[in-house]
């Protein structure tokens, strides 16, 4: 899969600000002129919304682990052909609030070592990496503390509880070094202008 425009990607634990930051970021860059898409995983496109509804609502353990690599792996594909690809190959930065990076982690490592099998995949139906991703690292006590304050349906993955919050944040930190050339580190546990200030820097810098 090749294009034309900039792919953008926030990563970060349930609570961090990253969907806050995405927002903000795509005001920015639309004030300066660019033609921007801000859209999410799962999510994206209208099938791929369908599926986000039966992985983040219900029950934490109405899926198993493979069951739901498989569902994020269809979303994202859908999200790809109608959504992300033709944005990038209109030359428009594309700027998404999840991608392959939380699949590795909430499927990968949640409940088993799974992440060769999420990368199988990902090679398999996806074949394409952000050309920038930002990981907007933060406390993950403060964080759940923030995500379950806001009382939503999208729930399931919270409900798992600290531990699991913990052990993602740890894995996105190692992610961070394994992919070391487009992941960029931004310290989440600080007010919102000064985190929007530094993801502008940034993303300002790579255009």
């Amino acid at each position: 899969m090749t294009a034309r425009g900039l792919f953008l990607t926030f990563e970060g634990i349930d609570g961090s600000g990253k969907s806050t930051q995405a927002r903000r970021l795509a005001d920015v860059l639309r004030v300066q002129g660019r033609e921007v898409v801000l859209t999410r995983e799962p999510g994206g496109s209208a099938g791929a919304e369908e599926i986000r509804r039966l992985v983040l609502e219900g029950d934490p353990d109405r899926w198993s682990a493979e069951t739901e690599i498989l569902l994020f792996t269809a979303a994202r594909r859908d999200h790809m052909e109608r959504t992300i690809l033709p944005a990038l190959e209109a030359g428009q930065i594309v700027i998404c609030d999840r991608f392959a990076d939380s699949t590795r982690m909430y499927q990968g490592l949640s409940r088993g070592d799974l992440r060769a099998l999420v990368d199988q995949l990902h090679d398999l139906m996806i074949g394409r990496e952000p050309d920038l991703t930002l990981l907007i690292d933060m406390d993950p006590e403060t964080g759940l503390a923030r995500a379950k304050g806001r009382q939503g349906s999208e729930e399931r993955f919270e409900d798992f509880g600290p531990e699991l919050q913990k052990r993602m944040r740890q894995g996105f930190l190692d992610l961070s070094q394994e992919y070391i050339d487009r992941f960029r580190v931004v310290d989440g546990n600080r007010d919102l202008d000064a985190v929007a200030q530094d993801v502008a820097d940034i993303v300002l810098k790579a255009l």
